[in-house]
């Protein structure tokens, strides 16, 4: 199985199906939050990390669905810090990355952002197995499953429910919208958040939609060098150079002689 056709088959069973498994018609998440044995109900936390890992949670049926109509074998990360979330694997041997994603929306175009990944690590020594299922070079394909969604202000974490008081809570977050892109296409020239030697996304929801990130007309061995040798202040430093190489896009391709 090519790349083009896993990306594809993937692409459509989220549009078809994902999107409906986790909301209401109404756009609502279908989640309302968590019960005990006494059968009260309580509101789930607006923390983006408890969100995510709750949509992994429930969407991961859907994925066994996919993975058992289209005759893949799936392998799930050893480690919370490994890489991918999931390895998918065809009848031929293929190897396929595929990472969740989520994010909620800053404002109509744009959201708070993703990490994609490590550009140090296995993403450099590509044959290695540290933090990673299988070598970064085995895998075909690098993927992103992407949730995007609108945060509800005012929630109040510390009332608690019954269960017949469950139509009256209201959700955390709504208004899905996924996407299944190449990591490469979405990514930005800049890392993620914080300290972190992550990759970061582009922002705007258009781009990562249909795959428009900084790299995406430069082409994925532009992606992979421009990352391969990045460097932080930080790791400059180490390295006991003046300065990072360069510190965007423009500096590469001037640093690199590119037109």
């Amino acid at each position: 199985m090519t790349k083009e056709i896993f990306i594809d088959l993937l692409r459509n069973a989220v549009v078809n199906e994902f999107e409906k498994h986790i909301s209401t018609d109404n756009g609502e998440w279908i989640v309302k939050g968590f019960i005990d044995i006494y059968k009260n109900i309580y509101t789930i936390s607006s923390d983006t990390k408890v969100i995510s890992k709750i949509i992994e949670l429930y969407i991961f049926p859907k994925i066994l669905e996919f993975a058992n109509k289209n005759n893949l074998e799936i392998e799930l990360t050893k480690e919370q810090n490994f890489y991918p979330d999931i390895t998918f694997k065809d009848n031929e041997g293929n190897l396929f990355a595929v990472d969740l994603k989520s994010s909620y929306r800053k404002n109509e175009s744009h959201i708070n952002g993703m990490t994609l990944g490590a550009f140090t690590g296995y993403f450099r020594d590509r044959n290695s197995l540290k933090n990673i299922t299988h070598p970064y070079n085995d895998y075909k394909a690098h993927i992103v499953l992407g949730v995007i969604y609108d945060s509800v202000l005012d929630i109040d974490e510390r009332k608690s429910y019954s269960i017949e008081q469950l139509s009256d809570i209201t959700s955390v977050i709504r208004n899905f919208q996924f996407f299944v892109q190449e990591k490469w296409k979405i990514a930005t020239d800049r890392p993620g958040s914080g300290n972190t030697k992550n990759i970061g996304s582009v922002s705007n929801i258009n781009d990562l939609i249909n795959g428009k990130g900084v790299f995406a007309e430069l082409g994925e061995d532009i992606f992979n060098d421009y990352w391969m040798y990045y460097l932080t202040t930080d790791m400059a430093k180490m390295a006991e150079l003046p300065k990072p190489f360069y510190r965007n896009i423009t500096e590469y391709k001037q640093f690199k002689n590119i037109e």
